[in-house]
């Protein structure tokens, strides 16, 4: 049977891709570093597959289609958008896809009892999944399952559902017939505020970063659960609900207390670094 070997969140931030170069930022290299920690893992731990949990930008799901979970089941993936190779310095990118881990992570006929998904089987993927993938695994040869979670467009997913998808993974990896090692990759914010005057001024939140950072040090499914509740994650930045990918990864580690886990500062709102080795 395959195997999960790892979990991890990182930031998404698109700014990063312009600002962390050679010679590195003083406020950049500790960033940099637990990308490249991260990358390390990936690397020893001799990953086959990367099943990547991250949030569609209004870009491929819009208002008038949003679904909450949507497994990719395509063979090849294009990368990112003109936009963001424009505003960003992006580049244009195309992945393999893993048609048959999808389609064990979806259900082929009938759908998992304890969450839903839909499938998409073309899917231009932006930077909340290309920003972790080009730090993590630059040569991008490893085939990919990307499962976009609605963390932007009311009505939300709650928490709950978030680790029922975390659960749902551990176990349907656990049970694919095949000698895969597996890692799965999320991504998303700390407390973050874009657009407004909090864009810029360090995090929005320090007290929700704290309990955020300490939720996945301690290993506490529950109190993350109910930490994310809409009005107190709301209140840390409007974009701060994309910290929910996190609870996805605690919940396929059986929700063990992370071996990384920390609220990393820059010039930028503090990024999320989270990473397990293995499930409880």
């Amino acid at each position: 049977m395959a195997e999960l070997v790892m979990a991890a969140a990182t930031p998404h931030n698109p700014l990063l891709w312009r600002a962390m170069r050679d010679p590195m930022p003083d406020d950049l290299a500790a960033v940099a570093g637990n990308f490249a920690r991260i990358r390390e893992t990936i690397r020893e731990l001799g990953v086959d597959v990367l099943v990547v949990v991250g949030t569609d930008h209004i870009r491929q799901f819009f208002f008038d289609h949003a679904p909450a979970f949507v497994v990719g089941k395509a063979a090849q993936y294009h990368g990112t958008y003109e936009n963001e190779v424009r505003t960003f310095g992006m580049e244009y990118v195309e992945l393999t896809g893993h048609p048959e881990l999808a389609e064990a992570i979806a259900g082929r006929e009938l759908l998992p009892e304890a969450i839903d998904f839909a499938v998409s089987h073309e899917w231009r993927l932006d930077h909340g999944f290309v920003i972790p993938l080009q730090y993590l695994r630059p040569e991008l040869d490893l085939p990919i399952v990307p499962i976009h979670t609605n963390a932007t467009l009311p009505p939300l997913p709650s928490p709950r559902r978030f680790a029922v998808l975390g659960e749902h993974l551990r176990e349907t990896i656990a049970a694919w017939e095949s000698d895969a090692r597996v890692a799965l990759i999320t991504s998303g914010h700390m407390a973050t505020d874009v657009g407004g005057p909090r864009q810029f001024a360090g995090s929005p939140d320090p007290e929700f970063d704290a309990d955020a950072v300490a939720w996945m040090r301690d290993g506490d499914l529950e109190g993350a659960v109910d930490g994310c509740r809409f009005d107190r994650v709301m209140a840390a930045g409007n974009v701060t609900y994309q910290y929910v990918n996190v609870i996805t990864a605690l919940a396929a580690m059986g929700g063990r207390p992370a071996d990384l886990a920390e609220a990393t500062e820059s010039r930028f709102a503090s990024s999320p670094f989270f990473m397990w080795r293995k499930p409880a």
